[in-house]
């Protein structure tokens, strides 16, 4: 008769982390004090002063700088707290996951059991001609598929880290972003380009010279390849106008005010008194496409909205003015289990 099976369990080393704890350090970085955060946990501020020592602790490393104004976090505890968020919602993510599958039941085939296992939240940073124009129709087609999600939209400036660095702080799942030679994927997450857009030269329609307008534009428009292109036409001038955002500037041109150079998505919906006339073959393109961290391109609602994304690719309501298609372009950058 054979000995029985014993489960043995490893021990937990001095350095692990448990959930509680790196909830603490997120509720700090996000409060910026100790009493902050130990008002959005309902604890006392003791507890988290004790939680954050002794993480510090375990790590071997300074999270937070105390002082008069508060708690600052230190670059070991930016680090510290992105990698937390990401973390702690990827245990969100397993429960969701296990829940689901566990509720299918054995008799369901394998649709239905991914169907059934996508619910909660889906968190996603968008900047905002992506927002408008390329997220709804995907999201409308997933939320159908899967009722169970809940898409959450950021609108993001895709300046600095953009989009990109609400996925690496972990405070988005995925992000529609902007990709390219200039602005490639960053280190640590992965990603793939959905849609190249060309530019236009858009300006008010009918006006007898519009090369004569003052260029509007604004900082989010594009990256340094397509502003050196914009340097070489010499027909181009110094922008004079610079606004908020790409409604603004289509606005501008709209009543008459201003020309402009402006990217396919921005340009969805424009009106009859806007004319968008094609730069030629050797217009500028920009990339826009996805970014998530290696361990959220796994999860069963990312790659399902991913699917979803590519779906839309040559999609009709993905194009801007016929004068300016969204085009698509194949993605050989994405990993294997995308």
């Amino acid at each position: 008769m054979s000995a029985p099976h014993t489960t043995r369990w490893e021990p937990v080393a001095e350095h692990d982390l448990a959930p509680h704890e790196l909830r603490v350090i997120v509720a700090v970085e996000h409060a910026r004090s100790f009493s902050g955060a130990a008002r959005e946990l309902d604890l006392t501020q003791s507890a988290v002063s004790h939680s954050v020592r002794g993480t510090e602790r375990k790590l071997g490393a300074v999270l937070f700088e105390r002082g008069r104004r508060g708690a600052t976090p230190t670059p070991a505890g930016e680090r510290a707290v992105a990698h937390a968020r990401r973390v702690l919602r990827l245990l969100e993510v397993l429960a969701a996951e296990a829940r689901g599958a566990a509720g299918a039941g054995a008799g369901v085939g394998a649709e239905g059991r991914e169907a059934a296992t996508l619910t909660g939240p889906l968190r996603i940073a968008a900047f905002r001609s992506a927002a408008l124009h390329l997220l709804p129709p995907a999201l409308a087609n997933l939320r159908a598929r899967h009722p169970g999600i809940e898409p959450e939209v950021r609108v993001v400036r895709e300046l600095g880290r953009g989009t990109a660095g609400e996925v690496a702080d972990g405070r988005a799942d995925i992000g529609i972003a902007t990709i390219g030679t200039s602005s490639p994927v960053p280190p640590g997450l992965v990603g793939g380009v959905l849609v190249e857009e060309p530019y236009s030269f858009v300006h008010p329609a009918g006006h007898p010279d519009p090369r004569s307008l003052p260029l509007a534009d604004w900082a989010e428009n594009c990256t340094s390849y397509t502003r050196d292109w914009w340097a070489s036409q010499d027909w181009i001038p110094k922008a004079s106008t610079r606004t908020e955002d790409d409604g603004a500037v289509l606005a501008m041109v709209s009543a008459g005010h201003a020309m402009a150079i402006m990217p396919a998505l921005s340009l969805t919906g424009a009106p009859p008194t806007v004319r968008i006339s094609d730069l030629g073959p050797d217009r500028p393109t920009r990339s826009v496409g996805y970014v998530t961290t290696p361990e959220q391109a796994g999860s069963l609602a990312v790659r399902a909205l991913i699917r979803e994304l590519r779906a839309l690719r040559g999609h009709p309501e993905t194009e801007a003015a016929p004068a300016a298609p969204v085009g698509a372009v194949s993605d050989s950058r994405k990993p294997e289990y995308l």
